[in-house]
């Protein structure tokens, strides 16, 4: 195997890889037909023997959908591969709504262009657990390419946007909603990042909505699909230039990644809104408004502000480490109200285990237009109710390769760090990297990307001076090791 090709495992969501290094032909077969094998191994008692395959805007997908469906077909399941591109959560929608074994879906999500991947969905429309991921990479090893006789396979083509769509619009007042967009009292746009919730909005709506970065990009515009504010200056002048035009009126942002199972925001005055603020405002609207009730599950990663908000309104609480499979597979298990990542992957209760940008999307409609306020009123309500005000960010620092990596990884294992910033560290939390409690509450975690060479530096704190001072310390720090 050639040095610069690295082995084929899992991360958070899925096997990623740089096309045609990585991700090639010969390992997707590979990979796709293992991984039906072993959704038949988990679920295959209850459901009956078909797999679907989907696919995002990436370049190349469709062939490797194409690959992937005739390799799990030559393994004498049926394979139902969708006909067109749709988000992530509409191929996990199908697989539970099919009663398939699960779906395999071509996706690479947020990471960079020269990206493609392969997300594991099991029949219960979310992510397959860990112990289910640990099964498919312990027999890539000795797996043999499948041979493939396409006369004999079945595969079927299908819709994967219009029964998706109608289980949303079944979630939420779609007529209140739409009276408001239609009337004016409230404006929508969304940056769809070049990827696979375009069209979503307006199928949802019935209605066309004003998209931007909808048509298909393999470059996507030279930046990652990923909802960041770097990568937003486009959406921030259209919400500030629709203020101009008309003050008055309600005005929101939406953006969605890759493969639109993640989503943040941007409020009427042009401010970026992350999870960690569009999550409280979530949890209150189906709360208050909706009247739901179930644990509440937040990754470690999640503000302070979420554990806060769930004992406000009598909620459990349960926190994970990061990865939307480890809420999937919580609420498998558990009643759950919603969980919610940092990084935008939010999902329901009153929905199959994924998170689905598209969907909260709807939710946070309905509570604007329930509401009559801005997302940010909201979020700044919520602050005032708690009596917890504080500021977020995160700094994603791309390393030189996977050995400066780990050597990383054993500088936090081998020495425990007593002070940051100036502020004594009171406790360390290492569920998922190194989740670091200040004495003045604020907290730093440090953790690693699981799928390329980069070190993920989060912290909360009072405000954003004290955030950036405490960010630059943890750059500071990597640099010396």
């Amino acid at each position: 195997m050639p040095v610069n090709v690295n082995p084929i495992k899992f991360g958070t969501d899925g096997w990623r890889g740089l096309i045609a290094a990585d991700f090639t032909f010969e390992r997707v077969v590979k990979v796709a037909s293992l991984s039906a094998q072993v959704l038949r191994d988990n679920y295959g008692k209850e459901h009956k023997p078909l797999v679907v395959v989907g696919y995002d805007q990436r370049f190349l997908a469709e062939e490797f959908a194409l690959a992937a469906a005739e390799a799990v077909a030559a393994e004498g399941f049926e394979v139902n591969l969708a006909e067109g591109y749709a988000s992530t959560p509409a191929f996990s929608w199908a697989a539970f709504e099919q009663k398939a074994l699960g779906a395999l879906v071509l996706t690479a999500s947020h990471n960079p262009s020269g990206y493609l991947g392969l997300k594991v969905k099991g029949a219960f429309g979310g992510s397959i657990p860990p112990d289910v991921t640990q099964q498919i990479e312990a027999l890539i090893p000795d797996a043999k390419i499948p041979e493939i006789e396409i006369k004999k396979l079945k595969i079927t083509r299908f819709d994967p946007w219009k029964s998706y769509i109608q289980e949303l619009q079944s979630k939420v007042d779609l007529g209140k909603i739409k009276n408001a967009i239609a009337t004016g009292e409230i404006t929508v746009i969304a940056d769809v990042m070049h990827g696979s919730a375009a069209g979503g909005l307006s199928r949802l709506l019935e209605m066309p909505i004003e998209e931007i970065n909808r048509d298909r990009d393999p470059l996507f515009g030279g930046n990652p699909p990923e909802p960041l504010p770097r990568y937003l200056s486009k959406l921030f002048r259209c919400i500030r230039t629709e203020a101009r035009k008309n003050p008055n009126n309600l005005r929101v942002g939406f953006v969605f990644d890759g493969d639109g199972d993640r989503i943040a925001a941007v409020d009427g005055s042009g401010h970026f809104l992350s999870s960690q603020i569009l999550v409280p405002i979530l949890i209150e609207h189906l709360a208050k408004r909706r009247g739901l009730t179930g644990e509440v599950i937040k990754t470690v990663s999640g503000s302070d502000l979420i554990p806060r908000l769930a004992h406000l309104y009598n909620l459990p609480i349960h926190e994970t480490p990061i990865g939307y499979k480890y809420i999937a597979e919580r609420m498998l298990t558990e009643k759950v109200l919603m969980g919610g990542e940092e990084s935008g992957g939010i999902g329901y209760g009153t929905n199959i285990p994924e998170r689905d940008g598209l969907l909260s999307a709807l939710y946070l409609l309905e509570a604007i237009v329930e509401s009559g306020k801005d997302l940010s009123t909201l979020y700044q309500n919520l602050q005032q109710q708690t009596g917890f005000t504080s500021a977020y960010d995160r700094i994603d620092l791309p390393l030189k390769d996977m050995t400066v990596r780990q050597k990383l990884v054993d500088k936090l294992a081998s020495e425990s760090l007593s002070e940051i910033a100036g502020k004594q560290v009171i406790d360390c939390l290492s569920i998922d990297g190194y989740k670091f409690r200040l004495e003045d509450s604020s907290w730093l975690l440090i953790r690693f990307s699981g799928t390329e060479p980069v070190l993920r530096l989060y912290c909360e704190a009072a405000d954003l001076t004290q955030v950036h001072q405490t960010l630059s310390w943890a750059k500071n720090w990597a640099a010396q090791v």
